[in-house]
């Protein structure tokens, strides 16, 4: 039997959001289907927000084709509101995948192998942010 879970946490201190996004499995375009309304409605009601995500990606099996195109669009659209993205994972490909994700977003995107360092990392204060 094959597993697939996604646990989200959203969490917002003045115009920072600070999401959580943890994959069991193969990630699904109805992940995304939840995924998405969730994150646009939070940054609506908050003038240039950015976001601070953890990405625990280290029980991920993969893409359906249509998640990885959700992925892509999410990323584009909100570009600019992604400051850093820590993502956790434990094997090579994953490593590689943080790097092209890299190429689409105007903030940094960095893999770890220590949930410790990630968290540490992500909640570094950044110079470009406003509060």
């Amino acid at each position: 039997m094959k597993k697939h879970g996604l646990a989200i946490g959203l969490e917002r201190i003045g115009s920072t959001f600070y999401l959580t996004f943890k994959v069991v499995g193969k990630l699904t375009h109805a992940d995304y289907e939840t995924l998405t309304p969730l994150v646009d409605n939070a940054l609506k009601a908050v003038p240039r927000a950015k976001i601070r995500a953890y990405v625990d990606i280290t029980e991920l099996e993969g893409w359906e084709l249509q998640a990885a195109w959700d992925d892509f669009k999410l990323g584009l659209k909100h570009n600019k509101e992604f400051c850093r993205v820590a993502v956790l994972g434990n094997k090579k490909w994953q490593k590689v995948a943080s790097k092209v994700g890299n190429w689409f977003t105007t903030g940094e995107v960095k893999y770890f192998e220590d949930a410790i360092i990630a968290t540490e990392w992500l909640h570094e204060k950044v110079i470009s942010d406003s509060n």
